[in-house]
């Protein structure tokens, strides 16, 4: 990572950079009306004044530049003490460490010279600056020690002067590795050395990208002393890519082996609870772009070189010089830019063979040329980092004791040369990726998960959503239903502020439970209905203490106590319980439903079966597009599959159909009718339903008609020529027809174009975007008129829930037409340019899966809490009339509620906090039912706790949910700083107050949260935040509402997407999946990746013959279809366990995706590398490695 590359990066640490820090962003509240408030959280912005902790360093840059002279590295002298070891304390339930990985590297580097940010992270940092800034960057991440979580060795706190002091690891002298350390393994034949890194198949086994096998150390550090200014990164970029390679930055001294064998190394590592601390090694000297008064580093280790061309390859302990933006492959022009590629950064020479020692120069590396000279790209090396195939990047490094000696064939890549001077300390490798891995989080929470999950132990934190686990349900609700940002809630609301950690739920009432476990069970309590408490109404659950012998109850929520009523009296055991405790699932279960009373219902009557209206655009476009006979004829079969709730029984739901243009027409399909009939509307500015008997029928009874009507539908309009539009009325009469009969329903609109004829809502073309990135593009995802927000009103008033099929050709004002499906509770489908061969099947299956999923209709939910907190805001698709009521006209399975709470008074550590959802609806067969959902969690009055027991994934579904509806009321540029600075302030609490004291120099990330930066980056670069030139207003508006509803799985793959090579594919288990970034991809490999929206299969330009036959059924890489939306059926084992795989994804997602062939160098591969999220992108996002930097940065800059 260049700097020069990234220009806009962060300005060097300790400088201010424009726009962070400045003094208080304000909340990105901005509208939100009063009863939700938002999270002040972000907004606390970083008050400047942040009272130094410790004693107060200056600004890094004040350090002197990394010395030339050689430093040692003591990177020993911190002695394994430093590391503490030792699982950290725990007082509660022993959090589930956060797997600790070994880093493994994942490559952090983005391919190809990269745009530069937007994510204005200021100038870039001279390169004095940045060296001696970044000295020390580490990252540790580990459970709380004892001491306190994260125990970064305390490093000196030098300021980041090279010399690093850092835990015992070998102290490389930082002298070049010798030039032979060419990549370990030697490129395989025929690919040039440095493309060999980049594409070449996985990493060499040295590298893989982790090994399960090493242990986790969680904590790892780098140190390096101070942190690299973002450009740099201190990890060499490719450290982060490819094999592990050691984070550069990484102390870059310590080489870090990437074997697994690593854990030796550590040995006094920690256990996994403990960081190992990397030390950095010597100042990253070589990194940022030099100054350019210093000379690059020269072989010497601690000096410099002369002045002149960075030095090939960093000495090794100091970074590889990144002076020179990195190039994409060569291969592979980087997709990004246009033009030449830039220089290579921070790349040690691409071949590693160049010597390492010399500097380029004049004399020239041997091998390659130097950076400087552009050494020829390589390929896998992705944007200029030298192939490592050692995992060392650019630096030699000595065999280290407890390994068995240099990786084979490689000349003793380790061991740095000696500075001068200095005798080479013996070193000890840690472990090689340095920067956390999602890849390895994912990996060891599968391994440690062997059991099902029992949720009777209050505050403990779940597995991860991409864990496969067996919920049993002891007393609180599964997390399928119900998962929290913290499982140890702060006592208090200033210990909640002074974390910034948001209290949050997100919670899927109606979730779908797989096959293994068992459904809620129903709980009828007759005509009495259910117990509930009498003051603050929460019903009854396992949270309610019996006393006096059962005839009373304490209600656990506000400690009311009421009477038992005679009919549910039940004597007490010795401990206190119900005798029939465990035969009552409301008294032994964190999820339940009860039978609701006529009490519960609207109008105190018993509700009747909801209805399904078809309404369907017949305009030019609609038709031309083939979408009118689709649906006509897919209706046909979807009919006899519309949700029941016995699946013996014929579902009692009623059906209707509209066709529409600028005028509606309704049909009469009365099951005594020969044939339907039509019945035209034109005045569409007084909506109304010309007829009530015949338009809402019984499907078995009418199927006759409506058959011979879904027949006609498409013959009647083939040859319209009528192009205009209308919406509002269309709603409108789907909605009068509910209330004409009385009953909650859903509507299925298929619209193609801008609503432009004249009607109540008519809309304007109003896409400009000359508004992007000013103060006014807010107003774009606000709707255009009023009418959507008081007709939505009247929709959730009645539980008339809107599913919107959208099949755009051009704008169509999402952000408008969108508000009714949003407000009800409804879902947008949006197929652009919709091409009836391609798209049908993407579409027919969600349709399906929409008619068929089950649903509840005129839901309320409640979320009620104990004592000292209280629900203060919600996210999602539904209508709030007062601070309380969450209603959805319609509520699916797939439907998730991000709820946010806040303190109102002190929570006590004994009791816990404890909330109650509540989701009163009516079923599919029009049963009135409230579904019950009850979660207890722990209360903590030490930070450390806090810290412990957080789950990052759904931190991520609120911050996602939070910017994503901040952007209708705030510029974007105001969000994403509010996200960082919250995201710095969370991270920055937990250095001061729960880490072990250590240099600023180090990132020390809590082992629980250690993730947080990778995943906030892809957030912070979603096309919402940060759109490419090629996103629309449409896109954009439509990913806001579709992740405003999502659940924690369904926001994690989207925002860090799944990517398996699948050229490993064996029977039985799936393939580790590899990190989301170009350097991971092998030319000889093919990759699935699902992002939960789309599929995408990646096939490299040189893979074997006998994988393209057995995938594609042709040898050839040239003759592969890239227009196929479907594996071709071959038979042979792989084929077919292929396409199972596929199938399999596309069954866990709520949306059907789409497969898209995607060929190496194809144009189609732009779309794809938008994925790799962890690489630079094109709109100017960081890539992980540039964002840990600036992060870092932004803590310290808080610290100070």
């Amino acid at each position: 990572m260049n700097v020069n590359q990234h220009t806009p990066m962060a300005s060097p640490y300790g400088q201010p950079q424009p726009g962070y820090a400045q003094p208080g962003y304000a909340p990105l509240d901005g509208g939100y009306p009063a009863p939700y408030a938002p999270y002040n959280g972000p907004a606390s912005a970083y008050q400047p004044g942040v009272p130094p902790q410790g004693q107060a360093r200056g600004p890094p840059n004040a350090a002197p530049p990394p010395v030339s002279a050689p430093q040692q590295y003591n990177q020993y002298s911190h002695s394994q003490v430093d590391m503490q070891n030792g699982p950290p304390t725990m007082t509660q339930a022993p959090p589930r460490p956060a797997a600790a990985q070994p880093y493994s590297q994942g490559h952090t580097n983005m391919t190809g010279p990269h745009p530069s940010y937007p994510q204005h992270y200021g100038p870039p940092p001279t390169m004095q600056q940045v060296t001696s800034q970044m000295t020390g960057m580490q990252i540790t991440s580990g459970p709380p020690t004892p001491a306190g979580p994260g125990y970064a060795p305390p490093h000196s706190s030098q300021l980041p002067i090279s010399t690093y002091s850092a835990p015992p690891q070998p102290s490389y002298t930082q002298a070049p590795p010798p030039a032979s350390s060419a990549p370990t393994q030697p490129p395989p034949p025929g690919v040039p050395a440095a493309s060999q890194q980049y594409y070449g198949g996985p990493p060499p086994p040295s590298q893989q990208p982790f090994d399960s096998s090493r242990p986790p150390t969680s904590q790892q550090q780098f140190t390096s002393s101070a942190p690299p200014p973002p450009s740099q990164q201190t990890f060499s970029p490719s450290s982060f890519s490819g094999p592990p390679t050691r984070l550069q930055a990484a102390p870059v001294s310590q080489p870090q082996p990437p074997f697994p064998a690593a854990p030796p190394s550590l040995s006094s590592a920690p256990p996994p609870g403990s960081q190992p601390g990397f030390a950095g090694g010597p100042p990253p000297i070589a990194q940022g772009s030099f100054p350019s008064q210093l000379p690059p580093p020269s072989s010497q280790p601690g000096s410099f070189p002369p002045p002149g061309p960075p030095p090939t390859s960093a000495a090794s302990g100091q970074y590889p010089p990144m002076s020179q933006p990195q190039q994409p492959p060569a291969a592979q022009p980087s997709p990004y830019h246009s033009g030449p590629p830039p220089p290579r950064a921070q790349m040690p020479p691409t071949s590693m063979g160049q010597s390492n020692h010399l500097p380029p120069g004049p004399q020239g590396p041997q091998g390659p040329p130097g950076p400087l000279q552009q050494p020829p790209v390589q390929p896998g090396m992705q944007t200029g980092y030298p192939p490592q195939q050692n995992g060392a990047f650019g630096q030699a490094r000595s065999p280290q004791p407890g390994y068995a000696g240099p990786y084979p064939g490689q000349p003793n890549y380790g061991a740095s040369a000696p500075a001068p001077g200095v005798a080479p300390a013996p070193q000890k490798r840690l472990d090689p990726d340095a920067i956390p891995s999602p890849i390895q989080v994912i990996e060891d929470d599968k391994a440690k998960t062997n059991e099902p999950f029992t949720t009777g132990v209050r505050g403990q934190a779940p597995p991860l959503v991409t864990t496969n686990f067996q919920v049993k349900d002891q007393g609180n609700a599964s997390p399928r239903f119900i998962r929290c940002t913290a499982y140890n809630m702060p006592c208090t609301s200033d210990m909640a502020k002074q974390s910034q950690v948001p209290l949050a739920a997100v919670i899927k009432p109606l979730a779908t439970l797989p096959p293994d476990e068992t459904p809620p069970y129903v709980v009828d309590h007759g005509e009495a209905g259910p117990i509930r408490c009498n003051r603050c109404k929460a019903y009854m659950c396992p949270y309610m203490q019996f006393i006096e012998g059962g005839r009373r109850f304490q209600c656990g929520f506000c400690s009311c106590v009421t009477e038992v009523p005679p009919h549910y009296f039940q004597h007490l055991d010795h401990t206190g319980k119900r005798m029939d405790c465990y035969d009552r699932p409301e008294l032994s279960l964190g999820s339940y439903e009860y039978l609701a009373t006529v009490d519960y219902c609207k109008n105190n009557k018993l509700p009747q079966p909801p209805a399904f209206i078809f309404l369907i655009d017949v305009s030019y476009n609609a038709v031309k597009s083939g979408m009118v006979s689709i649906v006509c004829n897919e209706l046909k079969s979807l009919l006899d599959l519309l949700p029941r709730q016995n699946p013996e029984v014929d579902s009692v739901i009623r059906v209707g159909f509209v066709t529409y243009n600028k005028v509606l027409h309704f049909y009469n399909v009365k099951s005594t009718l020969a044939q339907p009939q039509m019945l035209v509307v034109s005045d569409v500015s007084d909506m109304f339903v010309p007829l009530l008997d015949g338009f809402l029928v019984n499907v078995n009874e009418s199927r006759q008609v409506i058959e011979s009507l879904l027949d006609q539908i498409p013959e009647m309009f083939a040859d319209t020529r009528e192009t205009e539009t209308v919406f509002v009325p269309v709603i409108q009469a789907g909605l009068e027809a509910l209330k004409a009969a009385d009953c909650a329903g859903k509507l299925f609109v298929f619209h193609t174009s801008l609503p432009i004829a004249e009607a109540p809502g008519k809309l304007k073309n109003r896409e400009d975007k000359k508004l992007i990135g000013t103060d006014k593009e807010k107003t774009l995802f606000q709707p255009q008129v009023g009418v959507y927000n008081s007709l939505a009103k009247e929709c959730v008033a009645q539980g008339c829930c809107v599913d919107l099929f959208l099949f755009p050709n051009q704008y169509v004002d999402l952000a408008t037409l969108g508000v009714v499906p949003v407000s009800t509770g409804g879902s947008i489908y949006k197929y652009t340019y919709f091409q009836a061969q391609t798209d049908q099947e993407r579409f027919l299956n969600d349709l399906r899966r929409d008619v068929q999923k089950q649903v509840g209709f005129d839901a309320v939910m409640r979320v009620r809490t104990s004592t000292g907190i209280r629900a203060t805001d919600f996210f999602g698709s539904f209508y709030m009339n007062n601070t309380t009521d969450v209603e959805l006209a319609g509520l699916d399975c797939d439907k998730a509620i991000t709820v946010e709470f806040k303190h109102d008074d002190k929570l006590s550590e004994e009791t816990g906090a404890l909330m109650q959802c509540a989701v009163l609806y009516t079923s599919c067969s029009g049963q009135r039912r409230l579904r019950i959902h009850n979660m207890a969690v722990n209360c903590c009055a030490q930070l450390a706790d806090l810290y412990r027991n957080c789950e990052t994934d759904t931190i991520i579904n609120y911050f996602a949910k939070y910017a994503f509806r901040g952007v209708a009321n705030n510029p974007t540029k105001a969000v994403r700083d509010t996200l960082v600075n919250q995201c710095a302030q969370i991270l920055a609490c937990y250095r001061k107050n729960c880490a072990s004291p250590s240099s600023a120099g180090q990132l020390i990330l809590p082992e629980c949260m250690k993730l947080l930066p990778v995943y906030l980056n892809c957030v912070m670069k979603s096309d919402v935040l940060l759109p490419g030139a090629d996103v629309s207003l449409d896109d954009r508006a439509y990913l806001k509402q579709l992740i405003g509803c999502m659940d924690v799985a369904e926001t994690h793959v989207f925002f860090y997407p799944r990517l398996l090579p699948v050229m490993k594919l064996e029977s039985g288990s799936l393939p580790v999946a590899v990190r989301d970034s170009e350097e991971r991809l092998s030319k000889g490999g093919v990759y699935l990746m699902e992002t939960g929206l789309h599929l995408f299969l990646w096939v490299g330009a040189s893979v074997q013959q006998e994988l393209l036959l057995s995938i594609f059924g042709t040898p050839s890489f040239s003759q592969i279809d890239p227009n196929m939306t479907n594996l071709p059926v071959l038979d042979n084992p792989f084929s077919q366990r292929l396409r199972e795989v596929v199938d399999s994804f596309r069954a866990q997602r709520s949306r059907y995706m789409k497969l898209m062939v995607v060929k190496q160098e194809d144009r189609a591969e732009l779309t794809f590398k938008h994925f790799l999220v962890e690489d630079k992108s094109a709109s100017g996002g960081a890539s992980y490695v540039d964002f840990l930097c600036h992060m870092h940065k932004e803590i310290r800059q808080l610290l100070s």
